[in-house]
């Protein structure tokens, strides 16, 4: 072998080596997040399969004028996820249309995210059982009916349907004082009206008989707050 030969076969060992260690490294640091860039996420990779999951609560903010607000969450389990990061709070800028502007990181945001896991019991008393392929349409009214615009319900349907139209029924119950004791919202100043909707749903394979759950409207007035969320039950 001549030393250009011998020389290039160097070269090539040398960054098959070097590209093996860049490999290696990647593969350790998955699954980590940097905080130096990531300052508007929270999160906490601790995962507890035996409790429910509390899947995108959002909540979004309509004072009738460009207003600080102050949101704490007091929750009944832990956190995993917030968006912006919550850390003692959400504080925040808010505007007529719903625009927030999150005073951490001076960003934009839609609405305020959080997800978390708790041993919470849903109450199934009553609901609706609603085929898979009849829940876009069960949602939308229901939703409407309980006060929220075509953007927020549209949301939620996006969201939550691909998780649901395949199973041959669903039974679905919007919980009240189950959701909202514990997961107590403080917001400052105080809402004049608030709608915090939370579903809880279990996939069905057949049809059962359950009493219908009765829905209240809603009446948005001045500083409306609106959240909405839900949760997969399986047994």
């Amino acid at each position: 072998m001549g030393k250009k030969s011998f020389f290039i076969v160097l070269i090539i060992l040398a960054l098959t080596l070097a590209l093996a260690s860049c490999t290696d490294k990647n593969k350790d640091d998955r699954g980590t997040l940097d905080d130096s860039k990531h300052d508007s996420v929270t999160v906490d990779e601790e995962k507890n399969d035996d409790q429910i999951i509390l899947e995108k609560p959002v909540i979004y903010l309509y004072p009738e004028e460009k207003t600080d607000v102050r949101v704490t969450l007091d929750y009944n389990g832990k956190l995993f996820v917030t968006y912006p990061g919550y850390k003692d709070g959400w504080n925040v800028t808010a505007y007529p249309d719903g625009t927030i502007i999150n005073k951490a990181d001076n960003k934009e945001y839609s609405y305020l995210f959080w997800e978390g896991n708790s041993t919470i019991m849903y109450d199934f008393t009553t609901g609706f059982i609603v085929s898979g392929k009849d829940t876009e349409q069960f949602l939308q009214e229901k939703l409407k009916f309980m006060g929220l615009t075509p953007r927020e319900y549209n949301e939620f349907i996006v969201y939550w349907l691909p998780k649901m139209i395949d199973n041959p029924y669903n039974l679905i119950s919007f919980q009240h004082e189950t959701y909202t004791n514990n997961a107590v919202l403080e917001i400052t100043p105080p809402p004049d009206s608030m709608q915090r909707i939370f579903m809880a749903f279990k996939p069905l394979k057949h049809k059962i008989d359950i009493p219908e759950q009765n829905l209240e409207p809603f009446l948005r007035e001045g500083f409306a707050v609106i959240e909405w969320g839900g949760s997969e039950v399986t047994d």
